[in-house]
């Protein structure tokens, strides 16, 4: 098991070379039950709508346009994969560009739709943010492709075993426990905590760290989420680093049997709450069919519960320019609802 280090109020874990890392609020295991219990429960399956029925909407980029895009500028790619335009530099979080969230790509989680701009029409990349090792945020042939034109690759713990062994230089690969942070240039982007798991096959698990991030510009701060269970550890990062301009909240692929590592809509929204954002921008759906509700049903249940209290949403088209400053004053245009 993991050892807890740091200062008294630190949520931080190392792990050595012999051991796995842990949660600090739950031991997240999976016994035999619980897989029968996902299994049945998959067999069971009785969605209208576990993928969409009408094209989701896409807004394409081309290259000539992020030249141009101006600064404090987010733009949501697909699933979690979000470029940022901060400091007068593009950060790339959880880059997943392949048709299937597997790995392999003969089978698994299909994309619903095409990445609004390819690998190659990129503009250089000053760092891509990877929050954790599993296959809907840590794409191996994106990496492979992305590499030649990032400056830097940010990573939880041991996370950058992955890259290394993909070809990229160890000199790119900064890896961070919770609570420490690097700079680039201008920017502070930190390592935060999560309550989740890692590993890429069966039996590698929880090898690598998992975590959630703090990016902040001289102007700008954002959180987002990487993948997790609802606890306080999100209250902790509000008081330390708080508040934040814009959250990006998981809130997608959710089900009660794993929401010790998957928060439901309701805990997504208080996430955003606890780490005091003024805007919340789900991520974590629309793109990949990983859980058992239906594809929208995140979006439609989180617009629902945010009206409800007040707090503002900005769900853009994938492809939209949506400057982070303003994000909650344009109207949501309920893209996700097919009569909308």
């Amino acid at each position: 098991m993991t050892s807890f280090c740091g200062s008294s109020n630190s949520l931080a874990a190392s792990a050595s070379q012999s051991e796995k890392f842990a949660n600090t609020h739950i031991e997240y295991k999976t016994t035999w039950r619980d897989m029968w219990k996902v299994t049945k429960a998959y067999f069971r399956d009785n969605r209208d709508a576990a993928t969409p029925t009408f094209d989701i909407p896409v807004s394409a980029l081309t290259p000539q346009m992020l030249d141009a895009v101006a600064e404090d500028s987010v733009i949501k790619l697909g699933h979690s994969t979000t470029l940022l335009k901060l400091a007068e530099r593009f950060i790339l979080i959880d880059p997943v560009f392949s048709e299937r969230a597997s790995p392999v790509q003969w089978i698994g989680p299909k994309r619903f739709h095409d990445a609004p701009i390819s690998l190659q029409d990129l503009p250089d990349i000053d760092a891509v943010i990877i929050s954790h090792d599993h296959y809907d945020h840590l794409d191996k042939s994106s990496i492979e492709i992305l590499q030649s034109k990032v400056g830097v690759f940010i990573t939880p713990l041991k996370v950058g075993n992955h890259l290394r062994n993909w070809g990229v230089n160890a000199d790119k690969i900064v890896e961070l426990d919770w609570w420490q942070n690097t700079e680039i240039g201008n920017l502070e982007i930190v390592a935060t905590p999560s309550q989740h798991f890692s590993g890429r096959g069966l039996f590698d698990r929880d090898e690598t760290l998992w975590a959630s991030w703090v990016i902040k510009s001289s102007t700008t701060s954002i959180f987002y989420s990487g993948d997790s269970g609802y606890f306080d550890g999100f209250k902790a990062i509000g008081e330390k680093y708080g508040p934040f301009d814009l959250s990006m909240i998981e809130t997608g692929a959710y089900n009660e049997l794993w929401s010790d590592i998957h928060m439901l809509p309701e805990e997504s929204l208080q996430a955003h709450i606890d780490i005091q954002a003024s805007v919340m921008m789900p991520v974590h759906n629309s793109t990949f069919d990983l859980a058992l509700h239906n594809w929208n049903e995140p979006l439609i249940k989180i617009t629902d519960l945010a009206g409800a209290k007040g707090v503002p949403t900005s769900i853009p088209i994938f492809g939209e320019i949506v400057p982070i400053k303003r994000a909650g004053e344009v109207p949501n245009k309920t893209w996700w609802m097919e009569n909308r």
